[in-house]
């Protein structure tokens, strides 16, 4: 019982596979030295209010240093691991106290691992936030990147829907959409690290506070908050923020997953888009001749992935009653390993993508096929006088005449439907783009410098 934080009150020791049942050192090692900054925040606390004196504090706040300093190397894990504790809060008590002495058995007054492992994730959600956030700006610069030198290039591209060619579109307007959802990704784990400022959990102790005189405040500015927690019963059982840091990852690895899908396909022989460098492709151990987009392909598992862990977290608290309960430490773990997965996956998509090379050429040629202008020859008809339904089918007869005499759409088809002028040509249809928002490369370009506006402004409030 003498490593366990409680255990006056029990007349004997724990099952030892029931407590190893309910250990979460596993987990909790990742976020172990948010913990050692938590207790930081908690000596602010105990000697704001007197109730221990300038001396121990400062031994206190030596001991977790080293302990910081041990976290940062590994030796802290290792031992902590070889002691079998319960979990880290009590394996960092258990080392203060050894380096710490009679200052280190102070530590914990007044405050309940209920305060303190919410607190420990605030703590973890801001880095990881702002972490994701700079991840998601860097993918966005590299499409935007990409996007400048297809604009420069007026490569074309035969939009799909359902997978089967729709219009003609520029390259960079693929590239601009990818980089914006990007940009929104990190608007949210911007919001997420906001979140995690306002309210410091720390001295809210089990659920109803503490009867000693803890300077909340002090904490709360050692640890960077805006303002203690107002509820002590909300604050040691909310995981909103945390919750909304999963779900930010999520978001993220699904605008990853998706971009991957396409990515996967447009490096098969029968598209032939894209090239990916030796550094992002992976062999097969039978066929000698495979160049294969695993990077991508295991993003787009991710995505999948990392939806299921966010609905298992949210699930796992669902139906639970206010204030701490233990339950609470699935929701944790799940927490910490979906959102290191996740972020690991756009860091790999990161990676992966700068390997990606275009083919310009060949997406160019390609870019009419399939009746892409069959649109833009619909819109002519329209603004001759037709009606939509009168343009819609006679432009469909056309497309059928052409299918059965194996030919694209050309001129004649535009003279029969009384548009002789009208673009039956892939650039003549992008050219032809009248709305802001288009793929005419004067409404791309805009929403490039609009795109990378967006991103410097939020990179600076990163800074």
């Amino acid at each position: 019982m003498a490593g366990l934080q409680w255990g006056g009150r029990f007349a004997s020791t724990p099952d030892a596979s029931l407590l190893a049942f309910g250990s979460s050192l596993g987990d909790d090692l990742f976020i172990a030295r948010f913990d050692a900054l938590c207790s930081l925040g908690h000596v602010a606390a105990l000697r704001g209010g007197g109730i221990i004196s300038d001396d121990d504090a400062a031994v206190l706040t030596d001991a977790l240093n080293v302990v910081s300093a041990e976290i940062a190397d590994g030796s802290f894990n290792a031992w902590a691991i070889g002691q079998s504790f319960e979990d880290v809060h009590g394996a960092i008590d258990a080392r203060v106290r050894e380096l710490a002495g009679k200052a280190g058995e102070r530590l914990h007054a007044g405050r309940s691992r209920n305060d303190q492992v919410a607190t420990t994730l605030q703590l973890y959600a801001r880095e990881m936030a702002t972490n994701g956030a700079r991840l998601a700006l860097d993918i966005a610069a590299l499409c935007e990147d990409r996007a400048t030198v297809a604009l420069e290039r007026q490569t074309l591209l035969a939009a799909t829907t359902h997978w089967q060619p729709a219009q003609p579109v520029l390259l960079a307007l693929w590239l601009d959409a990818l980089a914006q959802s990007f940009v929104r990704a990190a608007e949210r784990f911007v919001s997420v690290a906001a979140d995690a400022t306002r309210f410091c959990p720390l001295g809210s102790a089990a659920l109803a506070g503490s009867s000693l005189p803890l300077d909340r405040d002090a904490a709360a500015r050692v640890l960077g908050f805006a303002a203690p927690s107002r509820n002590s019963l909300d604050a040691v059982g909310d995981r909103d923020v945390v919750l909304d840091l999963l779900n930010a990852v999520m978001r993220a690895t699904v605008s990853a997953s998706r971009a991957s899908e396409e990515l996967v396909i447009w490096a098969t022989p029968a598209f032939g888009y894209i090239r990916l460098d030796d550094a992002a492709s992976t062999g097969s151990s039978l066929m000698p001749q495979k160049r294969n987009p695993d990077p991508f392909e295991l993003v787009r598992g991710a995505g999948a992935r990392s939806i299921g862990t966010y609905a298992g977290a949210v699930a796992s608290i669902n139906g639970m009653a206010l204030s701490y309960h233990r339950d609470l430490q699935e929701t944790k773990s799940l927490v910490i390993h979906g959102v290191g997965a996740g972020l690991a996956a756009l860091d790999a998509f990161r990676r992966a993508f700068a390997h990606v090379h275009f083919n310009h050429v060949e997406m160019t040629a390609r870019a009419g096929a399939g009746y892409t202008v069959a649109t833009d020859l619909a819109d002519a008809v329209i603004l001759a006088g037709a009606t939509a339904r009168e343009a819609h089918r006679a432009v469909g007869e056309r497309v059928l005449a052409a299918e059965e005499e194996g030919r694209p759409l050309d001129r004649e088809d535009a003279r029969r439907l009384g548009v002789p002028e009208a673009p039956v040509d892939p650039l003549g249809s992008v050219l032809g783009k009248r709305t802001s928002g288009s793929t005419h490369p004067d409404a791309v370009a805009a929403s490039i410098a609009q795109t990378r506006e967006e991103m410097a402004a939020l990179s600076k409030g990163l800074s």
